[in-house]
């Protein structure tokens, strides 16, 4: 099936559309944008720069995928953007592509960006996520997958966001998050485990209650950050290696960045 294209949309010359690529009133494609099969340009959408989007994508009217990056370092060349498939863009989005030449911003599969929401330039997005309209990612963060970001959250450059977790509404998230929890306030402090996210994807009971049995070593014993990490350390030589609740904190922790933890 060839790509339609509404008459009064602008292709550039040097644009790649797949089969079954829908194209509607009035929307923009750039001259090196990649569309995969089936994606969907609803009108007046603008999709630009070196911008890849896979198969099955909807982007809704007045989305803008793949404009230049905010960032005040920008020195030119060709950085870009890369977007896996299934996802869904709703009204009024952007996404920014990278800073630096050869660079990617990267959105990966099934996830939902709702209306006014905005990912920035050199993000890494996991899989699965469902960000709520009039939020924000800033540069550089990098967010795992099946996270949850509510209504209004702001998210600062360079923060990670670990699986399974959920951001309350209004938060401002200015320091990591780990996975499996959640987090609500300004600035955003760990509440209690994403107990409703977790029983939605499949863990069971008895990984919920070793998700608040960890919760509660790292957030209401009183112990430093050191403290508690040592103490999981050490109870994680003796349970389980395929313990998956454990580990992933663990695994988290251990690639940790400057920020810090919410």
């Amino acid at each position: 099936m060839v790509a339609q294209v509404h008459p009064t949309a602008i292709v550039e010359s040097g644009a790649e559309l797949d089969e079954g690529v829908i194209i509607g009133a009035y929307t923009i494609i750039g001259a090196k944008v990649r569309l995969g099969r089936g994606t969907e340009v609803r009108h007046h959408a603008t999709v630009e720069g070196l911008t890849e989007l896979g198969e099955g994508n909807v982007v809704y009217p007045y989305a803008y995928i793949g404009a230049k990056t905010h960032d005040l370092k920008f020195e030119g060349g060709d950085p870009g953007l890369k977007i896996g498939r299934y996802n869904t863009f709703r009204e009024y989005v952007t996404v920014h592509a990278a800073t630096n030449d050869g660079e990617f911003t990267v959105v990966g599969d099934h996830n939902v960006i709702l209306a006014y929401s905005h990912i920035a330039h050199d993000c890494s997005v996991g899989n699965n996520l469902v960000m709520s309209s009039h939020s924000a990612l800033g540069g550089h963060v990098a967010t795992g997958d099946h996270v949850n970001i509510g209504w209004g959250v702001g998210v600062h450059q360079f923060c990670r966001i670990g699986n399974y977790s959920m951001l309350s509404a209004c938060s401002k998230v200015v320091q990591d998050v780990l996975p499996l929890m959640l987090v609500d306030g300004s600035p955003a402090e760990h509440r209690s485990v994403n107990k409703v996210g977790l029983e939605r994807n499949g863990f069971s009971r008895n990984e919920i209650e070793r998700a608040r049995y960890i919760f509660k070593i790292l957030f209401k014993e009183g112990l430093n950050k050191s403290q508690a990490f040592e103490r999981l350390h050490s109870e994680n030589s003796s349970v389980d290696t395929d313990e998956r609740v454990l580990r992933t904190i663990l695994d988290f922790s251990e690639s940790a960045t400057d920020r810090g933890l919410a």
